[in-house]
């Protein structure tokens, strides 16, 4: 017996799909905020974003590679050298030049102001998919595009303490990831490769590492050396790192086990929680041409989701049918198959009279 209907089967799957979605919330929502804490002059006071990167790449390769090779939790993808090097490893520079500008904003910019500038990746990821022909230019997509836009530009507009190197940082921090999801499709996902959140790490953390070095040894070595900032409290920089690594997995289950638009309608949730804590706990003024800007960037973000969802459903119905239609003329091409050897075997006995 269920309750009010529902199975109990049914309310199970509800339960898990609510808890998984809360447990993704948190951890993104604890990353966000612990991240500012940390990198923040006014708070922890540690501004070194290419080096709290390369900590979270270090520790999050080391236990993917525990996850993947020793305890075999997860199953490794197929992959030769040649294709690591002409598809993950550029995948791996702009992951790691998108991470390193999205924390060094966290310098300049509020935790809302940061969430609301990041309502423009729908619109950086289609810009960028019709430039290398991974998507048709549609003139209704691109109208709910430039609302997204024009929503962002009010909120920024309305921004209190408005810093355009930080706004420089977030913006470029988006174009990257963007681009990077957009390279997943073509160098990753056109070739039958799909990577989920661990193995992505264990494939692309290093990569990054790799990376994010040059840059550390030419902007923040010399910086650390100077403030011998480089004895870190390990109870802070270990739960920091636990937690981004906690929050690739709480990811690999959201969408493992409900869809990614589940994990973009809940992300649209975060944003909210987020700017609220920013205003009630960390005190970051907020405007209201700030809240009518990132309400209109909002409602262009959830009429996005609305539209890949209802081209998405109707996708899969269409499968649906060529599968029944394939499978109708299978059904048709056998028992015509029958009816003609069940006519031969009874026109055989006449011919032999």
């Amino acid at each position: 017996m269920g309750i009010g209907g529902i199975s109990e089967v049914v309310l199970k799957k509800i339960i898990l799909s609510y808890t998984y979605v809360s447990i993704w919330i948190f951890l993104s929502f604890t990353v966000i905020v612990y991240n500012k804490y940390i990198l923040d002059r006014k708070m922890y006071n540690w501004p070194y974003p290419i080096s709290l990167t390369m900590i979270h790449m270090g520790f999050c390769s080391s236990l993917a590679y525990l996850l993947v090779r020793v305890f075999k939790l997860v199953e490794p993808v197929s992959m030769s050298w040649d294709l690591y090097f002409k598809s993950v490893v550029p995948i791996g520079l702009l992951y790691a030049v998108s991470l390193w500008l999205s924390n060094s904003a966290y310098i300049y910019l509020s935790v809302s102001f940061i969430q609301m500038l990041k309502a423009l990746m729908p619109v950086a990821v289609y810009s960028i998919g019709i430039l290398f022909k991974k998507e048709q230019f549609k003139t209704n997509v691109m109208a709910n595009m430039l609302s997204i836009s024009v929503g962002v530009a009010i909120a920024a507009y309305g921004e209190a303490k408005f810093d355009p190197w930080g706004v420089i940082l977030q913006l470029g921090a988006v174009a990257f990831e963007a681009t990077r999801l957009v390279m997943i499709q073509i160098l990753l996902n056109s070739k039958g490769i799909t990577l989920n959140p661990i193995t992505s790490l264990y494939y692309v953390a290093p990569c990054c590492l790799v990376f994010l070095t040059v840059p550390w040894m030419v902007v923040e070595y010399p910086l650390l050396m100077e403030t011998s900032s480089f004895r870190l409290d390990f109870f802070i920089f270990g739960t920091n790192s636990f937690c981004a690594f906690a929050l690739n997995l709480a990811v690999f289950l959201l969408v493992g086990k409900t869809s990614a638009l589940t994990m973009n309608v809940a992300g649209v949730v975060k944003d909210w929680l987020l700017i609220a804590f920013s205003w009630s706990v960390i005190k970051d003024a907020i405007t209201s041409m700030n809240l009518f800007g990132y309400a209109v960037a909002f409602l262009g973000v959830c009429f996005y989701n609305h539209a890949k969802f209802v081209a998405m459903k109707a996708k899969e119905d269409e499968e649906a049918q060529r599968k029944a239609a394939q499978v109708d003329e299978e059904a048709g091409r056998l028992l015509e198959e029958k009816e003609g050897s069940d006519n031969f075997a009874a026109k055989k006995p006449e011919s032999q009279d």
